[in-house]
């Protein structure tokens, strides 16, 4: 499996260099095959569609450019796709690389302009910054911290359906946003009882991942079941239900936190039976 290393000092030499194209949000990826960086030979891009370039870090030793395109330019051979299409697709180094790339391009769109004043900001180049020299405000690129909790119940788990999924249904875990003030554990608390009115107690943390939809940093934990019925608002979750371990429905793959936590989940249970 290849290696994502993220840098913000970008090196002095561009020797064996790997670029990346987006824009609008989107990842321009080959119409076949995998989608991986590519060098700048390999790229026929109008200089003057490029609006901005960042140094996003070294995949296996190599250092990575992404290029922020004005437009989603019509590339022979290429497409342009969200990043959720390449979930479970590409490896992880791979998907964290494509995703870090992503997120200093929406940073860089949202801070042209200070938030405080108004004036035009920019770069430092000593550090991933922009700055306002108006005002003297500096604008970073930043991460919204997120929990995700699997609930169980002896050998049953706890899964829910998001009104965004009912198209494609696919049960997953609960999860949430930090409000400011609060430990993540007090944020598994409040969600579990606000999405579905259970309390649960014993958390255990089990991992953290990056999920650049469009910038969070997810959290998990396994959480055990103390008391409550299932209630949902039936607008933002429309349904959750118990699940036996060896009979769960459609969930996130393991490339996701969510995949992860119910795996886990699973292989204890066997471990246990």
């Amino acid at each position: 499996m290849s290696r994502f290393i993220a840098a913000s000092l970008p090196p002095s030499s561009r020797v064996d260099a790997r670029y990346l194209l987006v824009a609008e949000g989107l990842l321009c990826c080959p119409e076949q095959g995998l989608w991986a960086p590519v060098p700048e030979a390999q790229l026929t891009v109008p200089p003057a569609a490029v609006t901005d370039e960042h140094f996003v870090g070294y995949l296996d030793g190599a250092p990575c450019w992404v290029w922020v395109l004005n437009e989603a330019l019509a590339l022979s051979g290429y497409q342009w796709l969200g990043l959720r299409t390449q979930l479970g697709v590409l490896d992880d180094p791979c998907f964290s690389l494509a995703g870090r790339a992503l997120q200093l391009a929406q940073w860089q769109r949202d801070h042209r302009y200070c938030g405080r004043c108004g004036r035009p900001t920019r770069s430092l180049a000593d550090e991933r910054a922009k700055v306002c020299d108006a005002c003297e405000q500096r604008y970073y690129p930043r991460l919204s911290p997120c929990m995700i909790t699997l609930v169980t119940r002896g050998d049953e788990c706890l899964l829910a359906l998001h009104a965004r999924a009912r198209q494609r249904p696919m049960y997953t875990a609960l999860a949430g946003f930090i409000e400011a003030g609060e430990a993540v554990e007090d944020t598994v608390r409040r969600e579990v009882m606000e999405e579905v009115g259970l309390k649960v107690h014993r958390l255990r943390y089990f991992g953290s991942q990056s999920w650049p939809f469009p910038g969070q940093l997810m959290l998990g934990f396994h959480a055990d079941y103390r008391s409550g019925e299932i209630c949902v608002d039936g607008e933002e979750i429309v349904d959750a239900r118990w699940w036996r371990f060896d009979q769960l429905p459609d969930v996130p793959p393991v490339t996701t936190l969510s995949g992860q936590l119910i795996r886990d989940f699973v292989e204890r249970c066997n471990a246990a039976v």
